[in-house]
């Protein structure tokens, strides 16, 4: 018996120096698991953990797998890296596919056409006298970039120099102004097209520069020849005064049929487009002025041919005119709306008035409300008053003229209106709207010869008034 107790403590002794081993070594080794889970989850709050460690246990992993919840690393993931800049800039890219000058010696505008809105910056640099280097003006454009084929212009006008243009950086086009002698300079956009304008000035000539187009023959009335939209520079059509007249002050008018070309403005419900009937308008008008008042005469435009609104202006200040007659007709959704009415720039007064700027100038509201926020810096060389005098006598003596031939005709009055065609003008300037073609009687009547040359006398009329006021 005793024996046998012996053996049996024996046996018990042995299984305890077995099992004690492998005790010990799982012991240990779930806490280094358990170290090692703890340091995991301190990496991960710091950010530091990438994907793949290579130190996890099977175990470790397993259970993660087995808990359906995503590994805290996958947080670094969730925002993917950005792609290269190029890249984003490709989408939003400006393509500036143009540059344009229109100059006399005390006016010079250049337009740089954008196929999209861009963000712009300019500034203006000192000459350095060392280095024989002008002073500059500068347009940075933002987020574009420059098509093949686009020059610099040499312009020596006695303003400006060169304009040059090129590539400066991967996302911009710079624009650089080499002055010789400027009074002052305005920089601004216009939308739908979108296009920076720059406008510099110099000292007002004593003397009006004879123009440098051909005189034509009288003009035959007939209907608008449909033409190619010219690629080059537009160059306006002159029609020169007879020697015997004189009108005093005033001896260059220019004047302006609105659209043109495949911009056929107002639509009537019969088909009338407004931009045949301006024109009809408008030549009539300016064998008036030239063979009643004896001034020179200069169109914008006498086919059907598109011209830009800021290149109608450009070639006012370019032929030195003395007066700026822009010629409209009307449109509104409420088709019994008529009348005669007639705008000079400037804010506009009334939601009409901003809904008109906004047809005429090819536009949104959104973008009448941005002109109207810059306006009054560019009406700082504005001849307001002069031009609000030239529309009130406009308006009266049309109103009169039309009203004696046509029963119900409606004195809508002069207003005021961010007008794109009428911004940068240096001379007295106006839009005539001379009847709606939304509505059906006055369509009718902007389509009859008669009330054509009522207009057009109308419109003589009141620059006769306003030319006499000068003497």
């Amino acid at each position: 018996m005793r024996r046998n107790c012996t053996l049996f403590i024996m046996i018990c002794l042995a299984c305890l120096m077995v099992v004690q081993p492998a005790l010990g070594a799982r012991s240990s080794e779930d806490g280094d698991v358990n170290k090692k889970h703890h340091a995991v989850k301190k990496k991960h709050k710091s950010g530091t953990v990438k994907n793949a460690t290579g130190t996890k246990s099977t175990r470790a992993k397993t259970a993660r797998k087995s808990s359906g919840k995503k590994p805290m690393v996958a947080e670094k993931h969730k925002t993917a890296p950005l792609p290269p800049k190029s890249v984003p800039a490709a989408a939003g890219t400006g393509v500036v596919s143009d540059m344009r000058y229109w100059s006399n010696p005390d006016y010079t505008r250049i337009a740089v056409s954008v196929d999209r809105e861009v963000q712009f910056e300019y500034h203006q640099l000192p000459a350095i006298r060392e280095a024989s280097v002008p002073p500059r003006l500068y347009v940075d454009i933002k987020g574009a970039r420059l098509v093949p084929g686009v020059k610099d212009i040499h312009i020596g006008d006695g303003l400006l120099k060169t304009a040059r243009i090129a590539q400066y950086r991967a996302d911009t086009v710079r624009v650089v102004l080499d002055m010789e002698s400027i009074k002052d300079y305005k920089i601004f956009a216009f939308s739908d097209p979108f296009r920076i304008i720059i406008d510099v000035k110099g000292e007002r000539r004593e003397e009006l520069t004879k123009p440098s187009q051909p005189v034509l023959a009288p003009l035959v009335l007939t209907p608008p020849v449909a033409k190619p939209e010219p690629v080059a520079k537009h160059e306006p059509v002159v029609l020169k005064k007879h020697p015997k007249q004189t009108i005093g002050k005033v001896r260059r008018i220019v004047v302006d049929p609105g659209h043109g070309g495949h911009d056929p403005g107002a639509l009537g419900a019969g088909g009338t487009k407004e931009k045949d009937v301006v024109l009809q308008i408008g030549l009539k008008l300016a064998r008036l002025l030239r063979d009643d008042l004896g001034v020179d005469v200069v169109m914008t435009r006498s086919t059907d041919e598109f011209i830009e609104l800021q290149e109608r202006t450009a070639i006012a200040n370019k032929v030195g005119a003395d007066l700026f007659v822009s010629i409209h007709a009307n449109a509104a959704l409420n088709r019994n709306v008529s009348g005669i009415e007639t705008y000079y720039l400037n804010l506009a007064k009334t939601e009409k008035a901003a809904q008109l700027a906004a047809k005429e100038n090819g536009t949104s509201l959104e973008k009448v409300s941005v002109l109207q926020a810059v306006l009054f810096d560019l009406m700082a060389n504005y001849k307001l008053n002069d031009s609000a005098q030239l529309a009130d006598d406009v308006q009266k003596a049309v109103y009169r003229k039309v009203g004696s031939q046509y029963t119900g005709v409606k004195n809508l009055g002069v207003k005021q209106g961010p007008f794109y065609v009428l911004v940068g003008a240096t001379m007295p300037s106006i839009l005539v709207e001379t009847a709606f073609l939304s509505n059906e009687k006055e369509e009718g009547r902007l389509t009859d010869e008669q009330y054509q040359n009522a207009t057009a006398s109308g419109i003589l009329e009141g620059v006769r008034l306003y030319v006499s006021r000068l003497k």
